[in-house]
């Protein structure tokens, strides 16, 4: 039987694993060789507000995964984060609950900082990897990112903050805004979220996330990176560096695209993402 989210009155609630103590929300669909998606770090972010427009379809082919990191959604919160070990051993320590060796990954944005630092970690558990705008170099914060990160609660803040991610405002619906506010604040979503990234030094959140340029420049997987052109939150500039430090690594650019390929671009990521990971590069 195909495995599904449990609850679809509320459907950003999935399955819940334990793994040393601390609990992962996480989503489930699918049948066939698994894919993790690990979701960015925008204010109200779930792993259902992520990829709910990418799981049904990329279901059809894989088993598809997609927790909540610790901090956001409904998994547990582990207080102010100040190194991204916790959300590699997060990852490995939920790969083991599951009983999954190797996987293929998708990271977006925070969550490509963090798929870097766990495909340098464990190696060889991981078959192939996508990267769209993602974190894991260092660079100097942008002002969109500085006011993602600094988001207090507020209908206005989140419609501010969402246009920063959106090239498409009109994507930016009354409904769409209230319940990405709504999943905001949430006692339980916004201490943790304001506590890892609200500090003064926010260009210390981007140092953290990124890896060392040497151990990229080492990653022998294959790995496709994905970048709006008119991303405010990630600099382009970083990502091609990205692309050229990494030896088997391809770039696409989407044009009148910003920060949400996933869904600026959905028809286009959910076909190149099935593609690479049945056929990789040589697709």
């Amino acid at each position: 039987m195909a495995r599904s989210t449990l609850d679809t009155a509320r459907p950003e609630i999935g399955r819940s694993l334990v793994v040393g103590g601390s609990s992962t929300n996480y989503h489930d669909v699918g049948e066939g060789d698994p894919v993790l998606l690990v979701h960015g770090s925008g204010p109200g972010v779930t792993a259902w507000a992520n990829w709910r427009l990418n799981m049904p379809i990329l279901a059809e082919d894989f088993r598809v995964i997609a927790p909540d990191m610790f901090g956001f959604g409904y998994s547990d919160s582990k207080g102010r984060i100040e190194d991204k070990q916790v959300w590699v051993d997060q990852l490995a320590g939920f790969l083991d609950g599951l009983g999954i060796d190797k996987v293929s990954i998708v990271g977006n944005s925070f969550g490509g900082g963090i798929t870097l630092a766990f495909m340098i970690a464990h190696p060889d558990r991981v078959e192939r990897a996508v990267l769209m705008g993602p974190a894991g170099l260092n660079f100097p914060i942008t002002p969109a990112l500085d006011k993602v990160w600094g988001y207090e609660p507020s209908v206005e803040a989140m419609r501010e903050s969402l246009k920063y991610l959106a090239w498409d405002h009109s994507r930016l619906t009354e409904d769409l805004i209230q319940s990405r506010y709504v999943a905001s604040a949430r006692p339980e979503a916004h201490e943790p979220y304001h506590a890892t990234f609200g500090g003064a030094d926010r260009q210390a959140n981007v140092a953290m996330l990124a890896s060392r340029e040497e151990d990229i420049a080492a990653i022998a997987h294959e790995t496709l990176i994905l970048h709006g052109i008119a991303d405010q939150v990630i600099p382009l500039d970083s990502t091609v560096r990205l692309a050229t430090l990494m030896k088997r690594a391809d770039l696409h650019l989407f044009a009148e695209c910003g920060h949400w390929v996933q869904i600026e671009r959905m028809a286009s990521f959910n076909r190149m993402v099935a593609e690479f990971f049945r056929n990789g590069l040589k697709g």
